[in-house]
């Protein structure tokens, strides 16, 4: 989850660290610069969490039909984590 998290505020961020980064560049060569262009930064930074929300419906797998197993704790104190389980295929029964 953090990993998840971790990702999309990389992708927030991405257009405001390209721009002060391209502003500074800009500014050592002698470039004349304008005023911060914060809707169009916004902007962008929402196109690419929406982007990358839409990618993570797309790609994410689906777990419609498969049996939750909770988290159990053994004995021993070793824990399983919970997961899913895909139904077990129905044998064909002779005849």
């Amino acid at each position: 989850m953090l990993r998840l998290v971790l990702t999309r505020a990389l992708l927030v961020a991405a257009p405001f660290v390209f721009w002060f980064a391209w502003r500074e560049v800009a500014r050592r060569t002698g470039r004349p610069m304008g005023a911060t262009p914060w809707g169009w930064l916004i902007a962008a930074a929402g196109v690419l969490m929406g982007l990358s929300l839409m990618a993570s419906a797309v790609f994410h797998g689906d777990n419609r039909g498969e049996t939750y197993v909770p988290a159990e704790a053994g004995r021993d104190g070793h824990v399983t984590p919970g997961h899913f389980e895909k139904p077990a295929e129905k044998k064909a029964q002779p005849q």
